[in-house]
C-alpha cells in the first residue's frame, strides 16, 4: 500500500523536510511517481520513521550511526519478534565502526586461538557478522585480566546460564506481545526494547549495588 507525504507526516508527527531529509540519507524507500509532482511513498515508510525517532530519543543516535544499522543489512518493519531480534543485534554493534576478523583479533589482543574459540564456545564473546568489534575486544581483555588475577571463571559461566535462561523467558514475552491483531505493533516492538536494553541492565545493576550495601554495612 502506498501514501501520499500528507498521510504519512500525520501518521509519524513528523516534518516534511525531516522526511525528505531521510529520504535523501538513503533511510527511506525511493517513492514511487505514478504522475508528475505525485510521490508515493511506501506504507513501511511509517515504521522506519518511527524506529529512527525511537533510536535517536531513547539512545542518542546519530544519523551515521542508524545509517550503520540500516547499511548491508534487512529490516523488515513487520513487528514480528524476529525482526526485533534481528534489530537487537544490529543495534549492539551501530556504535562500534570498528570490526576485525579472527586474525586481527589474535594478534590485537595476544589471545591463543584455541583460548578465543574456548570463549567463544562458552558464550563469553560472540562473532558477529562482521566479525568481532571492539566491543568484543573490550571484553577479551577483561577476560584475560580475570584470568591472569586467578578468578573463578565459575562466575562468568553462571552469567552465561542466567542469560540463556532470561533469553527464552524474553523470547516467549516477545512472541506472546506481538502475537496480538491490534495495530499496535509499534507500540509493543519499542517496549521490548525498552525492557530488554534499559529495564533489565537497570534492575540488574541496581540490585548488584543493593547487595553491595549490605555486605558493607
Amino acid at each position: 500500500m502506498s501514501i501520499k507525504m500528507k498521510e504519512l507526516m500525520l501518521e509519524t508527527n513528523e516534518s516534511k523536510s525531516t522526511i525528505l531529509y531521510y529520504l535523501k540519507e538513503g533511510l527511506l524507500p525511493t517513492p514511487s511517481k505514478p504522475k508528475p509532482n505525485v510521490h508515493l511513498y511506501d506504507e513501511s515508510c511509517i515504521e522506519i520513521i518511527k524506529f529512527i525517532k525511537y533510536l535517536q530519543s531513547n539512545f542518542s543516535y546519530t544519523i551515521s550511526e542508524i545509517q550503520n544499522i540500516f547499511r548491508d543489512n534487512h529490516l523488515d518493519f513487520d513487528g514480528s519478534f524476529e525482526a526485533i531480534v534481528r534489530s537487537l543485534e544490529l543495534i549492539s554493534g551501530a556504535k562500534e565502526n570498528r570490526w576485525y576478523s579472527t586474525d586481527e583479533v589474535i594478534s590485537l589482543s595476544n589471545i591463543e586461538p584455541q583460548e578465543l574459540i574456548a570463549y567463544q564456545d562458552k558464550g563469553y564473546i560472540f562473532q558477529r557478522a562482521r566479525g568481532f568489534s571492539t566491543k568484543e575486544l573490550e571484553m577479551i581483555e577483561v577476560l584475560q585480566r580475570a584470568k591472569s588475577l586467578g578468578l573463578d571463571f565459575g562466575l562468568i559461566e553462571s552469567y552465561v546460564v542466567d542469560a540463556k535462561e532470561l533469553a527464552n523467558r524474553e523470547n516467549e514475552i516477545g512472541s506472546t506481545l506481538l502475537k496480538s491483531k491490534e495495530d499496535t505493533h509499534n507500540a509493543r516492538y519499542e517496549l521490548l526494547f525498552d525492557i530488554i536494553l534499559k529495564l533489565k541492565p537497570y534492575i540488574f545493576n541496581m540490585h548488584t549495588v543493593k547487595e553491595h550495601h549490605k555486605l558493607i554495612k
